[in-house]
């Protein structure tokens, strides 16, 4: 053990989810005595905090508005919220000026860091955890969680005990079967850098494929259009045309918090009809603006005789294999037909997505003691902690990979204050300093 300390709760990753937890904890522990305190720690893979970085398009803003920050919307008037971070920036009045719901993506990652740091002390950069261990008291029960993690700079391991873990180790970029990542082939989480490096480099882009029809692969689309004015950019997807999200208040309600308490309650048929209607507020859908906005550069380059801006639809990406000079060939199906063509490609930017990350390979042996329905997917409770064989009395609690449970909003920002709300106070229930 690295310490003696037993601790109420330890996260795994610091992303928004557990930083918003990590808030929730550290205003329940303002004015309190030491002893009625909850001890929480942090554990984060990452040097320093980090939320999607590869995607900071310096012009791009969030799909959801800056009152489903941190905070708010579990304690408004808690100041850790986003109003208080522009006015100690100096930026309320200007922000308010804009007269806009959504900040810029940069701002708001800007928002969590500032977040973050008032909150450090509650967390360990740099520590990857390795093991999650099921710890017996002397009765048998199962009381403890043993969390080991790795020091990414020295190697060295610590572990440390807990009676609740969250974990929130957010999505791990998907690829499609039959393709790998590479030096000319990116998944977009990591477009930015990858694009930086390639102009440091000098290196000409005469040509760059996205594959995707999502916001991510429409914001890749225009971002390398902007980068490399001299490349074609071909935007590959098997849809017909880019899909609008619906983003219309009577259909945004299904991100609230009591829709998660219909969704919750609902039969697995209920549930699946739910994903099945609401999918376009989310999945594979593209901000009107945006979509009008690539339609207009397009029929501009049309009518000016230079299409850099090419939109291969109803197709996909078959085959990627070298091209000469350490280029790609990247073979494309024109599904109607069955016509494929071949393009000399310089990159490939996967955006096809994200998955869940598999939750077995982290918790080893106390996996084994979760309950799993009659899909193989893990039972969760309302409270977000997982259900677990009746000897265990340690707390193990999950932000995200619940949509089978939760809905719709498992993995996304809208109802992350009040989540953090709903385990921390599942967690001071259970806590013996309460």
């Amino acid at each position: 053990m690295g310490t003696d300390v037993i601790h109420d709760v330890i996260g795994i990753g610091f992303g928004p989810s557990n930083l918003a937890l990590s808030i929730a904890v550290e205003e329940h522990n303002t004015n309190l005595p030491a002893d009625r305190r909850l001890n929480a720690l942090f554990l984060e893979r990452q040097p320093r905090f980090g939320w999607h970085r590869g995607m900071l398009i310096d012009d791009a803003t969030m799909q959801v508005s800056f009152l489903k920050d941190l905070v708010t919307l579990r304690n408004p008037t808690s100041d850790y919220s986003f109003l208080c971070f522009l006015r100690e920036r100096g930026r309320l009045i200007d922000f308010l000026n804009q007269k806009t719901l959504f900040p810029l993506r940069m701002e708001f990652h800007e928002y969590f860091e500032w977040a973050a740091a008032r909150v450090s002390h509650l967390v360990s950069y740099g520590s990857e955890v390795v093991s999650v261990d099921p710890v017996r008291d002397e009765d048998g029960e199962v009381a403890f969680f043993d969390v080991t993690c790795r020091d990414t700079g020295s190697g060295e391991t610590v572990t440390r005990r807990t009676r609740n873990v969250s974990v929130a180790m957010g999505l791990e970029p998907h690829v499609p079967p039959g393709l790998d990542l590479a030096e000319r082939v990116w998944h977009n989480s990591e477009l930015i850098p990858r694009a930086t490096r390639l102009g440091e480099a000098g290196e000409p882009v005469r040509r760059a494929v996205v594959l995707g029809a999502g916001q991510s692969a429409a914001e890749a689309v225009d971002y390398l259009h902007r980068t490399f004015p001299e490349a074609e950019v071909c935007s590959v997807f098997a849809k017909y045309g880019y899909t609008p999200a619906d983003d219309s208040p009577f259909a945004n309600r299904i991100f609230d918090p009591e829709a998660v308490d219909v969704y919750f309650s609902a039969p697995s048929e209920v549930k699946q009809s739910l994903i099945d209607y609401h999918r376009s507020t989310n999945y594979s859908v593209v901000d009107m603006e945006l979509i009008e906005a690539l339609y207009a550069t397009s029929y501009r380059e049309k009518v000016a005789g230079r299409e850099r801006l090419r939109f291969l639809n109803v197709s996909r990406v078959r085959a990627v294999d070298p091209g000469p000079d350490g280029g790609l060939e990247v073979a494309v199906e024109f599904l109607p037909t069955g016509e494929r063509q071949v393009l000399a490609a310089d990159v490939l930017v996967l955006a096809t997505g994200y998955r869940p990350r598999d939750l077995a390979s982290l918790l080893g042996e106390a996996a084994k003691l979760c309950l799993r329905d009659d899909g193989d997917a893990v039972r969760v409770g309302r409270d977000h902690r997982v259900e677990t064989v009746p000897e265990v009395t340690a707390g193990l609690y999950l932000q995200g990979g619940t949509e089978h449970t939760h809905g719709l909003t498992s993995t996304l920002l809208s109802t992350v204050a009040v989540r953090a709300e709903e385990i921390h106070r599942s967690v001071l229930a259970g806590s013996p300093t309460a």
